[in-house]
């Protein structure tokens, strides 16, 4: 009997191990496989998640992204870029006549590169080809082209830009186009849904959703050497997907209307990790206005410098309220002191909107031109006050700037011509004048080759071709050294002299 009890008992064990061998060879064979593929691939584990089974879910009422989805999608667009090659610039001195002559022509060239391309996404705002983008999306580049989410390309012309809101306005020649209505960016609540449409890498249109974490966010990114103290940050955020390539598509509400531009993200790897930020479109629609019509962006200006108020802040400058913007200086001749404003005013509210922090400030009065007049509501020695004051642009005037149409110029032989403003993007400068003819002309005598762009006459600037003429014609005698850029971005010094 215990013979055969022990023949069961190890037979019995000798299955229960194999079985267990058997479990542990195929679960390292699945560990294996997967870790190879990972290696391999780098894609994360996925599945197929089909279903025989299928059900008629219903979104609540209110949260169907679907016609949000078919009003926008037809207008984003994917945005194109291409640039000069990316070489090492190699500025021209004084000398380089005299080294020419002994090196010869080829001396100083750049040595040509392959072109390099970007791309971002647009929003078509008008049906006869206007289409706006990030400022950051098209900043230098030589050449923008647009591609429908119907698949037709575009070569787009840059009509202007305004890098202290990180807006740019293309055109493209094209009719009947699908086109994205404004919306009202001010009726926008925490906690909102909104979707962010974009065209990146062209992939056509992709929808995400979100919704509305923040408004009034300041996040620095548009503070430069340049522009730091002209900077309107005053961003909607979100926590909708947006990644590299979604720049300047479209952030929409449920009906489909614009409410923002997608600019930027919060991330410290480059990708999307919980939080975008989009310009609003009360601010989008302003600047667009303002490049249509007057072909640069009118900014009206309080005329004073703001500073934010915390607790302590406020402790040790006995002020009674956290809900304001502190003036901390009045600049002479301007809007504000011209209306009574004083260092140490607070203001609540600008015609009748709170601002509780500079961004809203600065987002309020950004939405006015040189000479409207704003209705200031504030605080002075924790009494209520309010002030209408009228308000002025960079010059302390309430002028309207437009964009001159320079007329081209023949001097001493040669012809000046204007900048357009696509190539004065793309070479990062604020005006010059371009000549040609220089084989026919005194000019030659400098080395300078057609096509050179004169952006400065000894220590003036040279804003349009007209410029040249009355800057040279007023030097009687002596050298005077001419400094500009060729196309390709080489910067260059030429003595030129007079008598």
């Amino acid at each position: 009997m215990r013979t055969k009890q022990f023949i069961v008992g190890l037979t019995l064990s000798a299955m229960l191990g194999g079985g267990v061998a058997v479990g542990s060879y195929k679960l390292l064979e699945d560990e294996a496989t997967t870790t190879n593929a990972d290696r391999v691939e780098q894609y994360p584990t996925v599945r197929y998640t089909s279903s025989m089974n299928s059900s008629n879910v219903e979104a609540p009422a209110g949260l169907n992204f679907v016609k949000a989805a078919q009003v926008s999608t037809p207008a984003v667009v994917h945005v194109m870029t291409e640039y000069s090659p990316n070489v090492a610039s190699r500025s021209s001195s004084p000398m380089d006549p005299f080294l020419r002559e002994f090196f010869g022509d080829g001396f100083g060239q750049r040595v040509p590169r392959g072109p390099q391309v970007g791309s971002g996404s647009g929003v078509i705002i008008a049906s006869d080809g206007y289409i706006i983008t990030n400022n950051h999306v098209i900043a230098e580049a030589s050449k923008i082209e647009v591609v429908m989410d119907d698949k037709r390309k575009f070569e787009a012309t840059l009509v202007g830009t305004d890098p202290t809101t990180d807006i740019a306005l293309l055109k493209v020649n094209a009719d009947k186009l699908p086109t994205i209505r404004y919306g009202n960016s001010d009726e926008l609540q925490v906690g909102e849904w909104v979707l962010a449409v974009g065209n990146p890498m062209n992939l056509t249109s992709t929808v995400t959703a979100g919704i509305v974490s923040a408004k009034g966010r300041n996040i620095n990114i548009l503070r430069t050497n340049q522009n730091k103290d002209l900077s309107i940050e005053s961003f909607i955020q979100t926590d909708a997907a947006v990644n590299p390539g979604n720049s300047g598509g479209a952030l929409v509400n449920l009906n489909g209307d614009l409410v923002g531009i997608n600019t930027a993200i919060a991330s410290q790897t480059g990708s999307f990790a919980g939080y975008s930020f989009a310009v609003p479109s009360s601010i989008v629609s302003k600047v667009v206005d303002d490049l249509i019509k007057y072909g640069e962006v009118q900014r009206a200006l309080l005329g004073a410098t703001i500073q934010e108020i915390d607790a302590t802040f406020a402790k040790e400058n006995n002020i009674k309220t956290l809900n304001g913007v502190y003036i901390a200086g009045v600049e002479e001749k301007s809007g504000a002191q011209e209306a009574g404003l004083k260092t140490g005013d607070v203001i609540t509210a600008v015609n009748g909107v709170k601002v509780g922090k500079s961004s809203q400030l600065l987002e309020q009065i950004a939405r006015y031109r040189p000479g409207d007049k704003v209705k200031v509501e504030y605080l002075r020695d924790g009494k209520d006050r309010n002030a209408t004051v009228t308000l002025k642009n960079l010059n302390n005037s309430t002028e309207i700037v437009k964009r001159s149409n320079a007329k081209s110029v023949s001097f001493d032989g040669a012809t000046f011509e204007a900048v357009s403003k696509q190539e004065m993007n793309r070479l990062g400068i604020d005006g010059g004048a371009k000549i040609s003819d220089v084989r026919n002309s005194k000019f030659r005598e400098t080395g300078m080759k057609d096509g050179f762009i004169i952006t400065r006459i000894d220590k003036y600037s040279v804003n349009e071709p007209a410029d040249v003429e009355k800057l040279l014609k007023n030097i009687d005698s002596g050298v005077v050294y001419i400094e500009g850029v060729y196309p390709d971005g080489l910067k260059a010094y030429y003595p030129i002299g007079k008598g």
